[in-house]
């Protein structure tokens, strides 16, 4: 093994991010043969990736690898070994694996075959003890490979502009079950110890989709297509809070097409899981902050069936359009929540969707270059841009078009056309604009769109160049309580004129929506409001994590010291990035506040995953 110098800057001519060039070569099949160890918190085996060449003057393919430990690789056709060399590490982007290619036949096809093991600080896995787990029975590891962390998983073109499909053998110990991210087949006892497990992913999928958990979980089918998973204590309540899947799924295949995936299975993690929800194919990975009882955040398991189209199906090439992923399935979110709870209800939550926007936006300064949507990442890593930016500067792009080309009734079909001519394949902003423009010119409503701003809206810094006016039925009863609270004089009256009737009425995401005002308003509230707040509506004990979170931020904006070792507390078992983020930038505003979440940081930082603690690193300002 030979390692070799890697240049700084842009690693790939395709993607910043990646190494590889899946131009000249790419693998189109993995067969993976895992050995799952919880004693020693590897994942080892194999991978054998079908590749093909489209340059046959290229005669190495570069893998991108993080902290993988390379054992053998061959060429399958004949047993020989291959050479290879391993790059300088490059920070959060691992090195470049470079493999000599194996035999070739006429079509430039041809088979490597690498044996290897991750390490224990793999940033792609999160490993549990038992003790760690809610039942505390056996051992838990869960994966989480989006954005750039596949390649601390296996050796891979760790970019969206490449697909592969995938077979796979599990071996773990037969008290957990193992799942994956594809259809799974049957499972078979190796030894009175350990058992197989065997899965197929027949659809090709960006490597970020790669997706594996082993652990104590149970099952119960809430649906024909769809089974959701959690260790046993939660079961029940997850699968009363996601019994609507089926719902929302065929409103999905309704307005998007076909769902080509089979099954829909639901998987709820541990509370280490940084994100609300992660679209791995077949098995969704949901928060457990999202189980209330009441269903009131069901409302992500919409936006996750909606990247079966948006990001599955339909991939952004590199994470610098984002926003084809994310922007799009925020629509389509609120679209499949308006059919269900009507119109008004879409609105309402493209409302709040400002409101989390102008939140980041102001916590990242206006002329940040990543809150454009279409950011240039060559110099950082996808990890360093994530906010609400791509998620609702994008959606709020497509219901401005909509609105532009006349409404949904115009608009719906052309998002249908848009998965049926674009599945399968990861596209740029510029195909999705060229596409948009050729469709509407063609169907006579080039008028509608000749003056649309695109530069504006993909390149500009800030909020959104247009606010387009929504229906403020839902949105309005919450903005006139923020007034109320504003303009409330304690001085002037004894007793606080709130009471709970005030909120008793509202849904829950109307509660989020008035503490979301009351947050990006430029002026403090006051302490003595917070507590009589706190006395009218008992916030602290809100079990809606959403609610809950912009709470504790409220407080701590206003600088309640009380509220400080209960933001402490929280962002110390809850370590899902949208809810800790506000929580900490807070804390990152007062000098004390900062000590204290540093400190508490360092504790806690090794029971997180790698994507939370960049997040946190920058949110306290820590190099």
């Amino acid at each position: 093994m030979e390692v070799v110098e890697q240049k700084k800057g842009p690693l790939s001519p395709n993607d910043p991010s990646s190494f590889s060039n899946p131009e000249n070569i790419r693998a189109e099949r993995v067969e993976l043969i895992w050995d799952v160890d919880f004693a020693a918190k590897v994942i080892s085996g194999s991978a054998t990736y079908h590749v093909v060449a489209s340059n046959p003057a290229v005669e190495y393919m570069i893998f991108d690898i993080d902290g993988i430990k390379i054992k053998k690789i061959e060429d399958v056709s004949n047993g020989a070994a291959l050479d290879y060399s391993i790059g300088t590490p490059i920070y959060i982007h691992g090195q470049p694996l470079n493999v000599k290619l194996p035999v070739l036949n006429s079509q430039g096809n041809g088979t490597i075959k690498i044996e290897y093991e991750t390490s224990p600080n793999a940033s792609s896995l999160m490993w549990l003890t038992k003790e760690q787990t809610l039942m505390k029975e056996q051992p838990y590891v869960f994966s989480q490979c989006q954005s750039i962390f596949a390649r601390s998983l296996f050796p891979c073109q760790d970019t969206p502009s490449s697909k592969m499909a995938y077979s796979a053998q599990v071996t773990a110990i037969k008290e957990v079950e193992v799942l994956m991210s594809a259809v799974k087949g049957e499972s078979i006892d190796v030894s009175d110890t350990h058992r197989v497990h065997k899965f197929e992913q027949k659809i090709a999928i960006p490597s970020y989709l790669f997706a594996i958990v082993a652990g104590g979980i149970e099952s119960k089918r809430i649906g024909p297509r769809s089974v959701v998973w959690a260790e046993k204590d939660l079961l029940e309540t997850a699968a009363h809070d996601f019994e609507d899947t089926e719902k929302m799924l065929q409103v999905g295949e309704g307005l998007f097409g076909e769902y080509v995936w089979g099954v829909y299975d639901i998987l709820v993690l541990p509370p280490s899981f940084p994100f609300g929800g992660m679209e791995n194919p077949c098995l969704t990975f949901v928060t457990p902050t999202l189980l209330t009882g009441d269903k009131s955040l069901a409302n992500v398991i919409a936006h996750e069936i909606c990247h079966s189209w948006f990001g599955n199906l339909v991939t952004n090439t590199t994470f610098e359009h984002f926003w084809l992923n994310e922007g799009f399935t925020v629509f389509a979110e609120r679209k499949i929540l308006g059919a269900l709870h009507g119109e008004p209800y879409r609105q309402f939550c493209l409302i709040g969707g400002i409101n989390s926007l102008t939140e980041d936006v102001k916590a990242l300064n206006i002329d940040n270059p990543l809150t454009k949507l279409v950011p240039n990442l060559e110099l950082c890593s996808p990890e360093d841009s994530f906010s609400r930016v791509p998620y609702d500067k994008g959606s709020t792009f497509l219901y401005y078009l909509e609105q532009k080309v006349g409404g949904a009734s115009v608009f719906e079909p052309f998002l249908k056309r848009h998965v049926a001519i674009n599945r399968f394949k990861s596209i740029d902003t510029n195909t999705f604009k060229n596409q948009f423009i050729d469709y509407f010119t063609n169907s006579g409503n080039e008028s509608m769109i000749v003056d649309i701003d695109w530069d504006g809206w993909l390149y500009s810094t800030g909020m959104p160049i247009v606010i387009p006016e929504f229906d403020t039925t839902l949105s309005s009863a919450c903005s006139k309580l923020k007034s109320r609270w504003v303009t409330w004089d304690p001085k002037l009256t004894e007793a606080s004129p709130f009471k709970l009737k005030d909120i008793a009425v509202f849904s829950p995401n109307q509660v989020v929506v008035f503490l979301g005002e009351l947050l990006n308003d430029d002026h403090l509230i006051g302490i003595q409001k917070l507590k009589a707040m706190q006395e009218a509506y008992d916030f602290n004990s809100s079990k809606n994590c959403d609610i809950y979170h912009r709470w504790l931020a409220l407080c701590l904006k206003n600088e309640w010291m009380d509220a400080l070792p209960i933001a402490l507390k929280y962002v110390s078992v809850n370590t899902r990035m949208k809810l800790i983020r506000p929580i900490y930038r807070e804390m990152n505003k007062n000098e004390i506040m900062r000590a204290q979440a540093i400190a508490n940081f360092a504790k806690i930082r090794s029971s997180m995953m790698h994507a939370s603690v960049q997040t946190v690193l920058k949110d306290l300002h820590i190099q």
